[in-house]
């Protein structure tokens, strides 16, 4: 914080501290100017759409008979994971910076001025998340007598190679159902389906994707997929929640920017949300857990209505640009950040592209599911221009 004898209406630019200049330049008083029932407005039109979004991707997956088409559940899923590494380069770690950064008021500040705090924050939190992934895994592949498979293993013994390659389609957008990378796995897994080795399975406009068979149920595939998910998945919502809390807040208290923030959160929240429940979606739940997926989209619809909330009852003396709120934002955005791009770019796109066995080959569906990841991308980038 400036120092008290800094007069800014006197500044000796020769001999001023630039800490106290940009202090002073950062410093914000409490900005609401009414408009409470556009804000009140604000909570319910958030809570509706945050929540229809998020539950889209898992009604599409669990609730058959609703027979949504599969190229509209394939939008919003990769839709979804274009967003969730967008909102983490974008809308956190580019705010952190401004809030705890080497150029802002904190980074010039006492310990904070010794280090860039924002990309460790990140890194940390980013390699958390790989080594709670990581022993996730390894306790999924000792619990159920899982070995890792050598090439000549798998040639030799297509059994063992098709159950590792079936845990990994675990985490995978397995499109087609049957496409190893092996011809022995193929023909084992089309006899393990009951067809005939040559038999392609049946495209379907409808959404028939064979990751999605066990997707809830009592059986040991499902069971792994869920211990080895669930923990980084919850890591990953708890990251989104952090900061859908301070953009409630900060709507709750904005001033003459709350016109234009109104509509953009409203959006930003909904692409948010679809990212949250496009990987949910494809997380599989045992029984006695299939009020769960439920549960995390409602926490996530109710997370931004409930800060407005909070953020209204403080209208008249909560500061946004405080020194402790810059702190407390700028540590939980910087985190987040790094939560998601671990999930973004590990969970989302390299095991549905990159290291996934079972990987589409209908060039057109790849293709689509390529637009709809940068199409996300993209438009959640822009919306940063003004949230």
């Amino acid at each position: 914080m400036a120092d008290a004898e800094f007069n800014p209406q006197s500044v000796d630019l020769d001999t001023a501290d630039p800490r106290d200049i940009i202090c002073y330049l950062n410093a914000g008083g409490n900005e609401y100017d009414g408009r409470l029932g556009a804000r009140v407005s604000a909570l319910f039109v958030i809570l509706a759409a945050s929540t229809a979004t998020t539950l889209f991707p898992v009604l599409a997956t669990r609730v058959r008979r609703l027979r949504i088409p599969l190229y509209v559940y394939l939008f919003a899923r990769y839709f979804g994971a274009g967003v969730i590494i967008a909102t983490a380069f974008i809308h956190l770690l580019d705010p952190a910076y401004g809030e705890i950064g080497p150029a802002s008021c904190v980074g010039m500040t006492g310990g904070w001025a010794e280090y860039t705090w924002p990309p460790a924050l990140a890194l940390t939190s980013a390699m958390l998340i790989f080594l709670l992934d990581f022993l996730a895994e390894y306790y999924v592949e000792r619990k159920y007598k899982m070995a890792h498979v050598e090439v000549e293993g798998t040639i030799t013994s297509s059994g063992q190679g098709a159950a590792h390659t079936h845990h990994q389609g675990l985490h995978s957008a397995d499109q087609d159902g049957a496409i190893p990378p092996l011809d022995q796995i193929q023909k084992a897994d089309e006899s393990a389906n009951g067809r005939a080795p040559s038999e392609k399975p049946a495209a379907g406009d409808d959404l028939d994707i064979e990751e999605l068979k066990d997707i809830e149920s009592d059986s040991d595939k499902t069971a792994m997929g869920f211990q080895s998910q669930i923990a980084a998945f919850l890591i990953l919502e708890f990251g989104v929640l952090f900061h859908s809390i301070i953009i409630g807040l900060n709507l709750g208290v904005v001033g003459d920017e709350f016109k234009t923030l109104y509509p953009v959160i409203v959006f930003h929240q909904a692409f948010e949300g679809l990212g949250i429940g496009a990987r949910l979606s494809v997380i599989p739940f045992p029984k006695r857990f299939r009020w769960m997926p439920w549960a995390l989209c409602l926490a996530y619809g109710l997370t931004t209505p409930i800060a407005i909330a909070i953020g209204l009852g403080v209208r008249t003396t909560y500061n946004s640009g405080s020194f402790t709120a810059n702190v407390v934002s700028g540590i939980l955005d910087a985190i987040s950040a790094g939560i998601l791009i671990y999930t973004g770019f590990v969970e989302m796109i390299a095991r549905d592209f990159l290291f996934n066995p079972y990987r589409t080959q209908d060039k057109k569906r790849l293709a689509f599911m390529l637009v709809s990841l940068f199409l996300g991308t993209i438009i959640m980038a822009l919306l940063g221009k003004w949230a």
